[in-house]
């Protein structure tokens, strides 16, 4: 007998949303790991929520759905409240029930200084990454650098001299016709009107140059898990300099290696290296002038070698960040922001790596 397409809801229900989820689904182990880092910065959260006032939205509900945008390519917050209100899988990661009311998109820019202040995002990198150090899956002696460029949320139009004619009064609307060809345009004479801190940086000669941030990673050679990460403004020289600045903070005072391009041959980043007890597995660049900083007793070594292969898995999480992550083109402006996002990007990458690894070991 056909069945009559009517729709009439219960008046009570007892389903769970956990029933929803299904067992084997990816996001239930990558919980389970937010989870017990999140539990970990309980004190932190106390610290910066101790003020008296109405109850506030609990940071870690923010942060799992933060993390959600990451994980699912989702564009906008506008775009991932609304996905929360109506998907059962979301709310079930997050930590809501089905009747509770889903906050404003507001409310990530309202907390957003307030977590960034206390580097909440920082501390939880740090506590994933000493998740993956009790699984025994981190090398602590071979390591690989690079930097990539991010693509700031400013446009060619806002990026203006910096001391404008008085007679410009910008009267031509808000999409006003700019015409920049020809004209030399730097960072030290010219700045965005939009986001003051990105720079204008292209990836190489002949290539189109844009305004940018840079991301930079350090990345354990064993499973390819990112253990340092940071964004910087795209100066030309940050590249080296904070990938400097990252394996300083690596734990341990025993001798190391790090694998990374030819654009770290430079004398000062080797001789960095060198003070820090971690040789320089960097590729030659012998067409510099000078010629390399590398010399051939370290190139010649077998370890050298195996650095060089490792060491191209670095821009694996780049790759994943501009493609599935948010980090094509970052949607906040500011160093401090682009540097949040761009380290919530890395947790994403190193969850899912942990994730799979397990499944792996199981």
């Amino acid at each position: 007998m056909r069945g009559f397409d009517t729709f009439q809801e219960s008046l009570f229900t007892t389903v769970h949303l956990e029933s929803f989820v299904p067992k084997e689904h990816p996001l239930r182990s990558i919980k389970s790991l937010i989870d017990d880092s999140l539990n970990n910065l309980s004190g932190l959260f106390e610290e910066i929520y101790a003020d008296r006032g109405r109850e506030s939205i609990p940071p870690e509900r923010l942060i799992r759905a933060q993390l959600l945008q990451v994980l699912y390519s989702i564009r906008s917050e506008r775009q991932l409240v609304e996905q929360i209100h109506y998907n059962l899988l979301f709310r079930w990661f997050i930590g809501l029930t089905i009747d509770d009311t889903v906050w404003n998109h507001s409310t990530f820019s309202v907390n957003r200084d307030r977590l960034i202040e206390k580097d909440v995002i920082g501390n939880l990198f740090e506590e994933v990454i000493a998740l993956a150090r009790q699984k025994d899956l981190l090398s602590d002696d071979h390591f690989s650098v690079d930097g990539t460029l991010i693509r700031a949320w400013a446009s060619q139009k806002s990026f203006v001299l910096k001391e404008k004619d008085d007679d410009d009064t910008g009267d031509s609307g808000r999409n006003e016709e700019v015409n920049f060809k020809g004209e030399k345009r730097r960072n030290k004479t010219h700045i965005s009107s939009t986001d003051g801190e990105a720079l204008l940086a292209k990836k190489g000669p002949f290539k189109e140059a844009h305004l940018s941030y840079m991301g930079h990673t350090v990345m354990e050679n064993r499973n390819g898990l990112v253990v340092k990460a940071a964004a910087s403004q795209a100066t030309g020289f940050a590249e080296r300099e904070v990938a400097a600045q990252l394996l300083s903070q690596l734990p341990g005072k025993h001798r190391k290696t790090v694998g990374a391009d030819k654009n770290y041959d430079t004398k000062d980043f080797v001789k960095a290296c060198r003070e820090m007890k971690i040789t320089p597995h960097v590729a030659r660049n012998d067409k510099r002038n000078g010629g390399s900083a590398i010399d051939n007793r370290t190139s010649a070594k077998p370890g050298y070698k195996v650095s060089q292969i490792i060491r191209k898995r670095v821009e694996e999480p780049f790759g994943w960040g501009k493609t599935v992550g948010l980090i094509r083109q970052i949607k906040v402006r500011g160093v401090a922001n682009v540097n949040s996002i761009f380290t919530l990007t890395m947790i994403g990458w190193n969850l899912i790596r942990i994730s799979n690894l397990g499944e792996q070991c199981a």
